[in-house]
């Protein structure tokens, strides 16, 4: 099986990962400018640890969610978290930026007005 896109050493690791129910594969390339973080799969609460370390204390880090299927809360919440500390995410998904650019939180979405108001005038 070839995945589109991703490099052949890459290709063997994501082989790999599909024979063996691995949900997330989480690929690391360090350059000389910065740390290139790929992801594949689904992203869940199970991954974020590792996720979160190998994003740990380098700065820039670019995070490709080209591959990402999808992901839980706690993967979205970490995806905010680490481009909040400076991570850069790029080719996102779609359905997947409008999770990111999401609020967390219980007021993200304004309430229906529930009555109507009148103007004397």
């Amino acid at each position: 099986m070839q995945f589109p896109g991703i490099p052949g050493w890459a290709n063997r690791g994501l082989r790999l990962a599909s024979k063996h129910g691995v949900d997330c594969w989480i690929g690391v390339v360090q350059e000389v400018d910065r740390r290139l973080v790929r992801l594949a799969g689904r992203l869940s609460v199970t991954q974020v640890p590792e996720l979160l370390t190998v994003c740990a204390e380098v700065l820039p880090i670019e995070i490709d969610l080209s591959d990402l299927v999808s992901a839980d809360a706690s993967g979205i919440e970490a995806l905010q978290r680490l481009r909040a500390r400076g991570a850069t995410l790029v080719n996102a998904p779609g359905y997947l930026q409008l999770k990111l650019d999401s609020h967390t939180g219980a007021a993200s979405v304004p309430a229906p007005k529930t009555g109507r108001s009148k103007s004397n005038g």
